[in-house]
């Protein structure tokens, strides 16, 4: 065992000694009611912050506002001016919090959709983005630890899995400090479980939604299984269960060696209810549903231990006809054209257990939860392919099952000016996509003395028609630790000093196989259905001779091809050892600077792994070993009372993710895009500034502007190409990219008490934030670019000179106006958001980029609690994309304009009610 793993598992031996703080709870797209004061203590809510005043005026009382519980690498945040104030102002670092009322507000199921109203964010399939820079320059931790994902093609997990009742506050932080790790790009998301209940509650909630594109509407599907609406297979879609096909994988063989029978593999692998699409008349509408219980009691004289408990699940339906096109020249002339209807079904289950203890200044975690989130889909698509002139039908169906544990042990320790924070965990995640199916169906466009010309028929000979299927497995296993120790040496100077450690193994395989007939295929049998096509009585067929002749048809054969067979399979490594130290000074009263660096050195690989007896040799391996010194620093300065100025600079690195290096292809059911590997990309750095100016009214309204640059050496960018008209997308390091750009942010409360009567009670809250960002791709004549497997080339091949980052918006605009009641629950908000369009992949060629616009959306949102009972009842109503704003992603040179990947968005409506005994 490494040093690092010894430490981790140290750390989590400790939790069997001292009971860690609460873990929170967690529910579903209903979203129960956030945590009360009667279910969060006083001082939970307060934020610990160095006092460096005892007295506070009078005129700033109404400024010492209960903060969230906020849980990070190096410990409590402290103050940077003279007295307590809320986080965001007294943060050294530029930040904003979230808390439980902040997130209710929006009314969003998961906290990416809370995190997406938030100055710079944007989200994109569950993915949060900061400042236009895409998730592999964001990073998530909880509670300050990290987050491995369950998604192939994404570095950090995608934060809609987690439901925002599971969060007692969320902190962004877009200034690098160097207690966070060194993959810190445009900022960090660190989620921070709720705390101990001070009372015993259960909580129970549930919801009903739809939207007009899907619900009560027509949509395909196939049976599966009799447990596919909870997300779990029964077995029906374990490989295991298949003797010959796994006999096939555990022999060592290749598919066409001597010896493998081909007969039974196909026999054996042939399930209808695993490829029979069938059209649903009538889809049904979404559903939640999800049960909280929490209880705490005292233990010796100043101790307290708490237990939260939750379970959950969520089932969402979502149509999509998808116009799907592609080009062949600059001028965008049509080299193909296709619709394709499909149907999501995703089931999302969620459970969590918590355990925390505290006892005088000393606070444990021990959070275990675990997430469980699965795509069914089924499609049928259908259009031209002009190369060949034939029309296509063609059907999919797969089945994403993604799994996330996670188990992590944080100690917080105060000894007087000496803090100790403990940090520990381990975590796994899973993906498994097996049995993806496609069957293609071909019809010549003008063909009058073809006798099936008006019939769509497979031939299995990829020429007019074809069988794939494919198995997909991946296994992440995470180990993690960490120690920071502070001390506050007198009122302006504490220093903190820290060590963190990670260890990752990723295990990656994908087998994909192409079944095909032989050239004496009988063409009338290509008209039939794919239950038919390969089923029992047509596979027997092709293996018997006699019965052919005596039907007059062939000879003919079936035969399997593994399109996959040169890499089929990857290991991959990352271990990360990092030391920091940092110190917070205050030299004067109102200036403070808070400064350190961090060392980090990393091992990264990806290796082929040997699935055959006779070793294939692959070359597309990978191997990093980087070190880097990671300054950072914060200067800030107390103009008055009210209002405050910042400088930061910071050195920071973006390393590839596992996927962007493994060369094999997946397929992203969310993009409807495939992706590949590009195992020669190298680590991005960045160089980071910021200045910024924060005026703060009273009463929790603020305001502020910034204005922030980052140059960044060897962006991984992605880029288009086309095989067989399907779009691929690859990775690769661009030469240099800089990115600028300024944000603003207002919050203003209005206490409508003067207008009297039923207004006495009421405040109005406008919130409104904007960011403008502008970027720029650097390439010169004599830079190239690696590409796995080709030689190296000039980068103007892939990227274009002045063109801006993928994932940049120019313009992001939030804006919320909410009717709240101050003496219960009764909220009423209208939420706007517009982004504006951004590149998300770089064109093949010739050919423009390929463009989302996001454009314009308003939601809706209703919030009102009463008492029944004696319960406690909310109940929620959310009107979302009341604009009607549509998906589009396409290419345009200006004049002309296709569609990649365009599909209308409905409008969405959902009623819930949470009940509190």
């Amino acid at each position: 065992m490494s040093s690092g793993k010894q430490l981790t598992a140290l750390l989590l031996l400790s939790t069997a000694l001292t009971f860690p703080v609460a873990a929170t709870a967690q529910s579903t797209g209903a979203e129960g009611p956030p945590p009360t004061e009667e279910e969060v203590p006083d001082e939970e809510l307060t934020q610990d912050v160095e006092d460096a005043n005892d007295t506070v005026p009078g005129d700033i009382a109404e400024e010492e506002q209960a903060e969230p519980d906020i849980s990070v690498p190096g410990g409590t945040i402290v103050v940077t001016g003279r007295r307590n104030r809320d986080v965001t102002r007294a943060s050294p670092q530029v930040v904003t919090v979230l808390d439980t009322a902040t997130i209710a507000r929006t009314g969003e199921g998961d906290i990416a959709g809370a995190l997406g109203r938030t100055t710079g964010l944007s989200q994109q399939g569950g993915l949060v983005y900061v400042r236009g820079l895409g998730d592999r320059y964001s990073l998530a931790l909880l509670n300050g630890l990290p987050l491995p994902s369950p998604q192939p093609l994404s570095r950090v997990v995608p934060l809609d899995i987690f439901p925002t009742s599971v969060v007692a506050s969320s902190l962004v932080q877009k200034t690098y400090s160097p207690n966070f790790p060194g993959e810190f790009g445009g900022g960090v998301v660190n989620l921070t479980t709720r705390a101990i209940p001070t009372e015993s509650f259960v909580t129970v909630s549930g919801s009903l939604s739809g939207d007009s594109e899907t619900t009560f509407g027509p949509g395909y599907s196939y049976f599966g299984g009799d447990w596919d609406w909870t997300g779990f297979d029964q077995g029906r879609r374990n490989v295991e269960n298949y003797g010959a096909f796994q006999g096939f994988f555990d022999s060592g063989a290749r598919i066409n060696d001597e010896g493998v029978d081909t007969r039974a593999i196909l026999k054996d692998i042939n399930d209808p209810n695993l490829y029979l699409v069938q059209k649903i008349g009538d889809l049904p509408a979404n559903f939640s549903a999800g049960i909280t219980a929490g209880t705490s009691f005292d233990v010796g004289a100043d101790g307290m231990l708490g237990i939260i408990a939750t379970g959950s699940i969520s089932n969402k339906w979502r149509n999509r006809l998808i116009t799907k096109q592609t080009a062949s020249n600059a001028e965008l002339e049509l080299d193909s054209d296709f619709r394709e209807f499909a149907t999501d079904n995703r089931v999302l289950v969620n459970g969590l257990l918590g355990f925390g203890f505290e006892i005088a200044e000393h606070k444990f975690r021990f959070t275990n939860f675990y997430i469980h989130d699965t795509l069914k889909r089924a499609s049928i698509e259908e259009g031209i392919d002009f190369q060949n002139d034939d029309q296509d039908l063609i059907q999919d169906t797969s089945w994403f099952e993604r799994q996330l544990f996670n188990s992590q042990f944080v100690g917080e320790l105060e000894f007087g000016d000496l803090s100790v924070d403990l940090r520990g965990g381990y975590a796994q995640t899973q993906r498994e996509a097996p049995f993806e199916w496609t069957f293609a169906y071909s019809r010549p466009v003008n063909s009058p003395n073809d006798p099936f010309g008006e019939l769509y028929l497979n031939l299995l000979d990829n020429q007019r028609g074809r069988a794939t299927v494919a198995f997909s497995d991946l296994t992440e296993d995470l180990w993690y630790g960490g120690i920071d120790v502070g001390y506050v040496f007198t009122d302006w100077l504490s220093a903190t000093i820290g060590y963190a450690y990670t260890d990752t193994d990723r295990t990656s395989t994908r087998r994909e196989f192409d079944i095909r007939a032989s050239s004496g295929f009988p063409e009338g049998l290509g008209v039939f259905r794919p239950d038919n096509l390969l089923g029992d009585a047509l596979i027997d067929l092709a293996f018997d001779r006699d019965a052919q002749a005596a039907g007059g048809i062939g000879p003919y054969e079936l035969n399997i091809f593994e399109t996959t067979q040169a890499d089929p399979a990857f290991a991959a490594a990352l271990e990360i050892h990092a030391g920091y130290g940092k110190v917070n000074l205050r030299p004067i009263d109102r200036l403070s600077l808070d400064v350190g660096v961090r060392y980090e050195t990393a091992v990264q690989s990806v290796d082929a792994i040997e699935v055959f007896a006779e070793p294939l040799g692959s070359s597309s391996a990978t191997l990093l070993e980087n070190d880097y010194w990671l300054p950072g620093g914060t200067l800030t300065w107390e103009v008055t009372d009210s209002f405050q100025l910042r400088a930061s600079a910071s050195r920071t690195i973006a390393r590839p993710q596992f996927r962007e290096l493994i060369f094999q292809t997946y397929f992203d059911p969310e993009t409807n895009r495939q992706f590949n590997g590009n195992p020669r990309l190298v680590d991005s750095q960045l160089t980071n500034y910021e200045a910024r100016a924060e005026y703060y009214f009273g009463g929790g309204s603020r305001a502020s502007v910034a204005g922030f640059y980052k140059d960044i050496e060897n962006p991984i960018e992605v880029f288009t190409s086309f095989s067989d008209n399907e779009i691929i997308s690859g990775f690769a390091n661009a030469p240099q990219a800089e990115l600028y750009g300024a944000e603003a942010e207002f919050q203003y409360n209005f206490d409508l008490f003067d207008l009297g009567g039923w207004f006495e009670s009421q405040q109005l809250v406008a919130i409104a934030n904007y960011t403008y960002t502008q970027s720029e791709i650097k390439v010169g004549a004599d830079d190239t670019a690696r590409v796995f497997p080709f030689a190296d080339q000039p980068a103007a091949n892939f990227f274009d000179d002045g063109v801006s980052l993928t994932g940049q918006s120019d313009h992001l605009v939030n804006l919320q106006l909410g009717l709240e009641d101050l003496d219960r629950l009764s909220q009423f908000t209208l939420l706007f958001k517009y982004a504006s369009e951004r590149v998300t992949s770089r064109g093949a060629g010739p050919l423009p980029d390929i463009i989302e616009e996001p454009g314009i959306s308003l939601d809706f949102v209703v919030r009102q609690g009463f008492e029944l009972a004696g319960s406690e009842v909310e109940m929620k109503f959310e009107a979302r994309n009341l604009t009607g704003q549509d998906h589009e992603e396409f290419q345009t040179n200006g004049t002309d304009r296709i569609e990649i990947n365009s599909y209308e968005v409905g409008r969405s409506f959902s009623l819930g009610a949470s009940i509190k005994f």
